[in-house]
């Protein structure tokens, strides 16, 4: 499955029955193999999801699509498929579930009365610039709503179709209302094409990067996740030329393989790097304490142990080298269009 990220659809935890293969003769018992893309359409009465982790910046989120076809074989979000009724592998990438209403739930929330501004973050759990959204729009949708009631918005993305929406995103970062964060995890196009099948390439997001800083617009790269002996040694050059691009600023977060992540990906390391597998799958557990799976708040953005500290370290000294002075506005909550009220004063 060369353009797929997952080489297999693991046992969804939630369901009783499971599907298995124990006869290879009896390939055609199992339906197709084409995972085509599919689109279901799901009709919230809610859009906007809050959170309280300590790891993330945002409070606050919306996700106009859940599932993501760029296929990241990394992807933390690839659990959240489960809870659909899906399988957190190929079903991931191929069963994506879009919310077309949801420019409507939050026009909805932005006109109630108690509705106290804060920064709403798209691409919270999955790609709000996903392959999708080029036809179905919903994210621009959105971007027009928080323009109207001058509401703060953060975008997080790995995809240039963020260029197409320059014109909303000039009006919003005018009144500094928008943040955006081009996550960039490796400029190895073999890499890239094997753990990140459907992104677009890394000297491409550096491009989109170049442009939004053109137009003023407050941008930061995101070199994430850290796999050590995949990408870590990535870092120096990504964040160099990020800030040559006009980058304001720059994170980092480790991978961290919870849930049915840690299967998955060990099966695509073990598939596509053979020979240096058990080096990185070692790494990845020396810095969550022996685990793959970490979920402790507080560490598992970071990692612990001396893998951790090397790359922390790597990444802080080419930040402080090429970042220094640099710095992205505070957001403007004083702006915020009560129940769709305009004033002038």
């Amino acid at each position: 499955m060369k353009v797929r990220g997952a080489i297999a659809n693991p046992h969804n935890k939630f369901t009783l029955l499971k599907r298995v293969r124990e006869h290879i003769e009896g390939i055609d018992e199992l339906g197709s193999l084409d995972h085509e893309t599919q689109l279901f359409e799901e009709t919230p009465q809610k859009i906007i999801s809050k959170n309280n982790s300590v790891d993330v910046p945002f409070e606050l989120s919306i996700n106009p699509y859940q599932g993501c076809e760029h296929g990241c074989i990394y992807c933390y979000a690839r659990n959240s498929h489960e809870y659909w009724g899906f399988s957190p592998g190929l079903d991931f990438e191929s069963k994506i579930i879009v919310k077309p209403n949801a420019p409507e739930l939050l026009e909805r929330a932005f006109l109630q009365k108690n509705y106290i501004p804060k920064v709403i973050a798209l691409s919270g759990n999955t790609d709000c610039y996903q392959p999708t959204e080029r036809k179905l729009r919903i994210t621009r949708r959105l971007l027009e709503l928080f323009l109207k009631y001058r509401n703060p918005v953060g975008i997080i993305t790995k995809n240039s179709l963020i260029e197409r929406d320059v014109d909303l995103l000039k009006e919003l970062a005018k009144l500094r209302l928008v943040r955006v964060a081009i996550s960039l995890t490796t400029l190895d196009e073999d890499t890239r094409r094997r753990m990140e099948p459907r992104t677009v390439a890394g000297l491409k997001r550096l491009e989109t990067i170049r442009k939004l800083a053109k137009e003023e617009i407050p941008v930061n790269v995101m070199v994430a996740p850290i796999i050590p002996w995949i990408n870590h040694h990535e870092i120096p050059n990504i964040i160099s030329l990020a800030a040559k691009a006009g980058a304001a600023d720059a994170n980092f977060t480790v991978i961290r393989l919870n849930g049915a992540l840690s299967g998955i990906f060990s099966d695509w390391i073990v598939d596509h790097f053979p020979n240096r597998a058990s080096r990185v799958l070692n790494a990845i557990k020396e810095m969550h304490d022996g685990k793959l799976n970490d979920s402790d708040w507080g560490k598992r953005m970071t990692g612990t142990g001396q893998v951790s500290a090397m790359i922390r370290q790597m990444f802080n000294q080419s930040k402080k080298k090429h970042f220094k002075g640099r710095s992205i506005p505070d957001y403007d909550f004083t702006l915020f269009r009560k129940q769709g009220h305009y004033t002038l004063f």
